[in-house]
């Protein structure tokens, strides 16, 4: 037995033994032990070019040396915070989201992960206006804790865990009509991400933001963007919303907030969706949400993406990426039935999941990471750190044209299958 091999058992035996069992199957036995750029190198020294990305923490690449650095200094002075002075490393990356956001934003909160940042959003949301009801869109994917799992969008998630958070309404994404025959002045929020990205990577008509901002302002609800997975620079903007030129009252971040080091999510709000901590300040807190170390490594992963001109990396790479795999649709029409995408957001449709899985193990075998959308399995998701290479790119495509010409004689055995 292989020391990936014990280690999956281990992981069977001590973590989770489904997803063992699925490791196994799909031939995915190896270990990770560091990376640079867009390469994660094996504990066998083996390197695979990673298009999962971390599920789009890696936005600034493995082990970029100036995040790592600056993580080093702050562990020299102060990692976690008293919560009794002042925090210097919190309120420069306050100050600094301030400056970076779109509009008005302007305050923010911040906690250790995506869904903490929507539960966080959620619960503004209904303080603020002293309403409950939440609309939310079918496909959405929010996170899995309590009042983040209300409001995605897939019941293979939810049922198991109901009765779920009362007074949720779903509809379709991308249409703002449906938005329109159900909101009104119970409405609290709408959440909504600019683009889905479990979903698909399903990218919703130009109108669609704008109209959303303008049914919240009618009826005095509050609109919360989700951009934890589309945040800093992934679709060619810094901010996704960017794209359509409009301003949420809650912006979600998490993910490559954290420069690839460290987990921080933080919810950054316009001022008048913000005047309930005014009476009551401690109303939501996260004990390690907002320390020192997280805070100190997110503001230079800000830095980095800006100074490196990450979001027009994504921007210009993305095109050209995107543009070849529509070739390799053209090529394969049986085996890819879409391709589409915004920046580095990429994602490829095949006719069924067990497709998706063969292609996956496919590009694996041939040292390419990719993984499919948490709520379609038909989507392949490529997801890349913003610093991939040209050439990198290059070698997916490769990769992929390889796969697509292994998989194609396959393709009706395992749609039966």
């Amino acid at each position: 037995m292989t020391d990936a091999s014990a280690l999956i058992e281990r992981y069977g035996h001590f973590v989770n033994p489904g997803l063992a069992r699925a490791l196994r199957f799909m031939g995915m036995e190896a270990v990770e032990k560091t990376g640079h750029g867009a390469v994660l190198v094996t504990e066998d020294g083996d390197e695979y070019l990673d298009c999962a990305g971390g599920y789009g923490v890696f936005v600034q690449g493995y082990q970029h040396p100036r995040i790592v650095a600056k993580a080093h200094a702050q562990l020299d002075t102060m990692a976690l915070s008293s919560h009794v002075l002042l925090n210097r490393p919190m309120i420069d990356l306050a100050e600094e989201l301030a400056r970076l956001t779109p509009g008005d934003l302007q305050y923010s909160f911040f906690c250790n992960s995506g869904t903490e940042a929507v539960e966080a959003a959620l619960k503004f949301a209904r303080i603020q206006t002293g309403r409950s009801r939440i609309i939310a869109t079918e496909g959405a994917f929010h996170g899995k804790s309590m009042g983040a799992l209300s409001v995605s969008g897939r019941e293979i998630y939810q049922k198991p865990f109901s009765p779920l958070v009362p007074d949720i309404v779903h509809v379709a994404y991308g249409d703002a009509q449906q938005i329109a025959e159900v909101i009104d002045d119970r409405t609290a929020a709408v959440i909504v991400e600019p683009i889905q990205g479990e979903g698909g990577v399903v990218i919703p008509p130009d109108d669609y933001l704008p109209r959303i901002r303008e049914l919240c302002d009618t009826y005095g609800a509050l609109w919360i963007a989700d951009e934890v997975q589309t945040g800093i620079g992934r679709t060619g903007r810094m901010f996704a919303v960017e794209h359509a030129g409009v301003i949420p009252d809650f912006l979600c971040l998490a993910k490559a907030l954290g420069g690839g080091v460290v987990p921080i999510g933080a919810v950054v709000a316009r001022a008048e969706a913000w005047t309930f901590f005014d009476s009551a300040p401690l109303i939501h807190t996260s004990t390690f949400g907002g320390n020192p170390l997280a805070c100190a490594i997110a503001q230079e992963a800000l830095r980095v993406t800006a100074e490196e001109r990450l979001p027009e990396r994504a921007a210009n790479l993305g095109s050209y990426f995107l543009q070849s795999l529509a070739d390799l649709q053209r090529q394969f029409p049986e085996v890819i039935t879409a391709v589409r995408g915004r920046g580095l957001m990429i994602g490829v449709e095949v006719p069924g999941a067990g497709v998706g899985g063969a292609i996956i193990s496919e590009l694996f075998s041939r040292h390419v990471l990719a993984v499919y959308t948490l709520n379609n399995e038909k989507v392949i998701r490529l997801i890349p750190p913003l610093v991939i290479t040209p050439a990198e790119i290059d070698q997916v495509l490769v990769a992929f044209r390889e796969s697509l010409g292994v998989i194609r004689p396959m393709v009706n055995d395992l749609l039966e299958g």
